[in-house]
């Protein structure tokens, strides 16, 4: 019996174009007092990083592929194949690694070694969506001598940021911002330098603020105005916006909005010709405001959602859904005065005619530092197997 355990070592969750880091350990856990102990023995151990997808088929409509090759591998059980068993396509997969060759493991004896591999920024994100799955995932492939390949895979999450696909590290090292007190490698040196880049970039992005003014009207007239001073958010981030009704000439007795992810099959994909987009809403803010001068809301990106991204089969796009119901009379009909002859004594009325009318506003949602995102991941850092 031999554990075969896999830590990655910055977290789950990487983005696109850094170096995804794996300490495996091999051990032989009988101790060598037990009777029973004895060497153990490997034939081989593979790693390879793969994306997976797969689409609903109500939805979507997927040309036939030839899975002819595929097939007789996976009937093979001793050809490393990282995605054995599971459904959809594999449609991106890194050149795999051999780990060793012929491992021996006297009792209580255990081996590490590191897999290093670059992920690919022209990669789909990270999604698990109504119509669409990519999932990745990193798999370990062990084999006895005349038995069949297991397999240990270790799910993680990526995110996408367009723009760093085109950027040019400096050739020359002596420019670029470094630790002379540290001496790293240069797949370090390159991928931390891409980290900060990311971070700059989304800093950049997510910052610029502007006033951000709309007029909410219906068919009878003004309801009031929406301010937002800004539409480039990072998940985590919060949404804030505020209402003044002070200005309106419709009283608006109640108001929600919802932040919403909007997905949608390119139409050569399509399984009916005007299929609908999905909608997901991750958070929701509803209020009564009839007679409120001013109002506002707060609503979370949550850090375990995808930003926005394109590919050629699915879009995903975030907007805010805005929902006002006002009333068909003026502000003063809506209160009915007491009969009480001391006190005076406004009371609602027990009926009253409404209009309902809804509002889109487009927002832009980014990734963050993928170190944020590991924290309320639902992948571990640490995988294990027996074989």
């Amino acid at each position: 019996m031999i554990e075969v355990l896999a830590k990655l070592g910055h977290g789950p969750v990487f983005l696109a174009g850094e170096m995804l880091e794996c300490v495996i350990t091999f051990t032989n856990p009988l101790s060598a007092s037990s009777t029973s102990a004895s060497s153990e023995m490997l034939a081989w151990a593979s790693a390879q990083i793969h994306c997976q997808f797969h689409a609903s088929e109500n939805r979507v409509a997927l040309p036939p592929s030839d899975g002819s090759k595929h097939d007789v591998q996976a009937e093979n059980e001793t050809v490393f194949v990282p995605n054995r068993g599971e459904r959809g396509q594999c449609i991106l997969s890194t050149p795999p690694k051999i780990l060793f060759c012929d491992l021996r493991l006297d009792p209580g004896e255990s081996k590490s070694y590191s897999y290093c591999e670059t992920l690919p920024v022209d990669g789909p994100p990270s999604f698990r969506g109504q119509s669409v799955k990519y999932v990745y995932k990193l798999t370990i492939g062990c084999q006895r001598v005349n038995s069949p390949i297991k397999l240990l895979r270790v799910p993680f999450r990526v995110l996408v940021l367009h723009g760093l696909k085109d950027y040019q590290f400096p050739q020359d090292e002596a420019v670029a911002p470094s630790n002379p007190f540290l001496e790293e490698e240069e797949g370090l040196k390159k991928d931390s330098r891409l980290a900060d880049l990311a971070t700059e970039l989304l800093m950049v992005a997510t910052s610029r603020r502007s006033l951000h003014l709309y007029n909410i009207s219906n068919t009878r007239g003004k309801v009031g105005t929406f301010c937002i001073f800004k539409t480039v958010y990072k998940i985590g981030e919060d949404v804030i916006g505020t209402f003044n009704f002070s200005e309106g000439d419709i009283p608006c007795l109640q108001f929600s909005v919802s932040l919403q992810t909007e997905e949608s099959i390119q139409e050569e994909f399509q399984r009916r010709r005007g299929q609908p987009v999905s909608f997901s809403t991750h958070a929701r803010h509803q209020e009564a405001c009839l007679h409120t001068a001013q109002s506002s809301f707060s609503l979370p990106i949550p850090l375990s959602s995808t930003p926005g991204f394109t590919t050629n089969i699915v879009s995903l796009k975030w907007r805010l859904h805005f929902e006002f119901v006002t009333s068909g009379e003026s502000a003063d009909t809506c209160l009915v005065r007491g009969s009480h002859s001391e006190t005076v004594t406004w009371s609602g009325v027990e009926q009253i005619e409404v209009d309902t009318f809804s509002w889109d506003l487009p927002i832009k949602v980014l990734p963050t530092n993928p170190i944020l995102a590991s924290y309320v991941s639902q992948f571990s850092s640490t995988n294990s197997i027996t074989i």
